[in-house]
């Protein structure tokens, strides 16, 4: 099969109706994990237990009523996303860094997809912070292993920015169509400039717990995001800050769902 064949198939697939309906399942699918990321992340700021990081809230869905079936709702629109952006950073126009952010988008989704199915087929732990350390652990007895944790960090800051202005510039906007109007405009509005700026927040922590376990070369210091809201939590009016938080994760979930409605997907 030629190599003009093979592109002609991949772009047929891309361009399909049922693969833009299904991704924007995905958009719904994030949607409800960062609505009980926040609800866990409000019970933390009250002292309550629980994982609060993408892994915890996927279990907590696993465990509501119908949760098994809402798990493999979930994988089936995080892996059509996945595949939209994979298509959308190979075959799109734009430019090279447009590509390369739906890619990074692609391999995201992909990943959330693989673990919601281990959570759906009775699989599947929380506990990121341990494998954060694991991973940070693997990566320093490497040459140059505090440099490429200090790397990680910094790239994890640099997520976390771009959210923080994406969601104060409400440059997130022009990922909608022109049919949000009226009063529902205004809440997308509030709930994508706040939802965007408060995960920007938590992972700045996450970033910066990396950045202190490359200082001190000590891989328990680096944590996933379950860790860094428990130490933001520790902080000087650490409860109102991840009470914040949490509300805007929340808000991030509802952005989600008006965007798997109203998302551009040209």
């Amino acid at each position: 099969m030629s190599t003009d064949i093979r592109g002609e198939g991949a772009r047929q697939v891309a361009d399909h109706p049922w693969l833009e309906r299904l991704a924007r399942v995905g958009f719904a699918a994030s949607g409800l994990i960062h609505l009980v990321l926040g609800w866990i992340a409000g019970r933390v700021a009250f002292g309550s237990g629980g994982e609060a990081d993408t892994s915890g809230a996927i279990a907590t869905v696993r465990e509501a009523p119908a949760g098994p079936v809402l798990l493999w709702v979930c994988v089936v629109g995080f892996l059509a996303l996945a595949l939209f952006q994979l298509l959308d950073g190979l075959l799109g126009g734009g430019g090279a860094g447009d590509r390369v952010k739906a890619v990074g988008k692609g391999v995201l989704y992909a990943a959330l997809g693989v673990i919601s199915s281990r959570f759906a087929t009775g699989g599947g732990s929380s506990g990121g912070q341990e494998s954060s350390a694991d991973v940070t652990g693997r990566l320093m007895e490497v040459p140059g292993g505090r440099i490429l944790v200090g790397v990680v960090a910094l790239a994890v800051i640099g997520v976390a920015v771009y959210h923080v202005y994406k969601g104060l510039a409400q440059t997130f906007l022009d990922d909608l169509s022109g049919g949000v109007r009226g009063e529902l405009a205004r809440w997308v509005k509030v709930a994508g400039t706040v939802g965007y700026a408060a995960k920007g927040l938590a992972l700045v922590v996450v970033g910066s717990l990396f950045g202190l376990a490359a200082w001190q070369a000590d891989p328990d210091e680096a944590q996933g995001m379950d860790g860094a809201l428990k130490a933001l939590a520790g902080q000087p009016f650490g409860t109102v800050l991840l009470l914040v938080v949490a509300v805007g994760l929340a808000l991030y979930g509802l952005y989600s769902f008006a965007r798997a409605r109203y998302a551009r997907m040209d």
